[in-house]
């Protein structure tokens, strides 16, 4: 790599890196009485971006995968937050945040395959607390293995049904490893929601797999928890479709969702013939019909990791806690993490502990 090009990747580099976990911690903070609270905290490293964009251009030909992911991610970024700024400065609603942080994600999709070519990517790709784990890294700096690495499925923006999947690259079928099926909540799609997970994935070693809803309505693509139900049916086929490639392990089966996606966990992972050994619904509503109308013996003893926020807006918490009530009372075996800080976003950092009672012998 020429000299020229590795000065402006090391201009680049850390203020795209710095903006992508800025907005992280926006969207992990999001709540709309303080959003100009979070804002100010996140700090301003988009402008230290915008101010070294251009030194992506011009590049030799031969590194042109690398200006045009280098490019993509960090549009993306500055993409997010124009849309946060002009919020910021009273020109827009929450639901236009929520259109702004849509580009995090197609930053991180673009910024990926660089993993394995700069180390400070693939670090950014790895749950802090591992990188320092000199197992992982050198798992990771090993060549990919074949049939690894992001896959996507008829999921293009905009498609209906389809699926993204992650496979670590260190993934060998010589062992059964845990699946975790993540739904994305209303208005999301699965190929978005992938990096939600994949962080973690990555670095604890799973598989993960983020379908796209079958329907909608005519604001949003959301789960079918009304009429009839043409989800379960494609996550079943999903299912069998990655268990037919890859060496899951059938007694780690986590079926998980925010939102609306969470909500739909209990509407398909309550039923009687549902594959999924483990539920993790995240800042989802429940009605107490859902239990009684559940099958009896598969809830007993069911894992369920419920995890709810005490600022959530949209579905109030007193909901969680009537939620932990009724489905204990029924004889699932649940595990219920309140967050204090915690508004109706996805909680990222608990991938982690999510994984860490995935992995325990029941």
């Amino acid at each position: 790599m020429s000299e020229a090009v590795v000065d402006d990747i090391v201009a680049v580099l850390p203020p795209l890196l710095q903006s992508l976990e800025a907005l992280g911690f926006i969207a992990r903070r999001l709540n709309p009485p303080d959003f100009g609270r979070v804002m100010e905290a996140a700090g301003q490293p988009d402008l230290a971006l915008k101010a070294v964009r251009s030194r992506l251009a011009h590049w030799p030909e031969q590194f042109t995968n690398v200006q045009t992911s280098l490019e993509t991610a960090s549009d993306a970024a500055l993409a997010a937050f124009a849309g946060l700024r002009s919020v910021q400065r009273g020109e827009g609603d929450l639901i236009a945040v929520f259109r702004a942080l849509r580009h995090a994600p197609r930053a991180q999709e673009a910024l990926y395959p660089l993993a394995a070519k700069l180390p400070p990517v693939s670090s950014f790709f790895v749950d802090p607390a591992c990188r320092e784990d000199a197992g992982l890294l050198a798992r990771l700096a090993e060549p990919a293995e074949e049939g690894t690495g992001i896959m996507h499925d008829h999921n293009e923006p905009g498609s209906r049904g389809g699926f993204s999947l992650y496979v670590p690259e260190y993934y060998t079928p010589d062992r059964a490893w845990p699946l975790v099926m993540a739904l994305h909540g209303g208005s999301g799609n699965g190929r978005g929601f992938l990096w939600s997970w994949l962080r973690d994935a990555r670095s604890f070693g799973a598989i993960v797999v983020t379908p796209t809803a079958t329907g909608s309505t005519p604001d949003k693509t959301t789960w079918a928890l009304m009429g009839e139900d043409t989800d379960t049916p494609n996550l079943a086929r999903i299912l069998d479709s990655v268990r037919s490639r890859w060496n899951i392990d059938p007694a780690r089966l986590l079926l998980t969702g925010m939102s609306d996606g969470g909500t739909f966990c209990y509407v398909t992972g309550l039923e009687g013939a549902s594959p999924f050994t483990h539920l993790a619904p995240i800042a989802a509503t429940f009605h107490p019909l859902m239990a009684e109308m559940a099958d009896a013996q598969r809830l007993r003893v069911l894992p369920v990791y419920l995890v709810h926020g005490r600022l959530d807006w949209m579905f109030p918490v007193q909901v969680a806690r009537q939620t932990k009530d009724a489905l204990a009372a029924a004889g699932a075996d649940v595990t219920y993490r309140e967050l204090d800080d915690l508004s109706h976003c996805y909680p990222r950092e608990i991938n982690a502990p999510i994984l860490q009672w995935l992995a325990k012998d029941r």
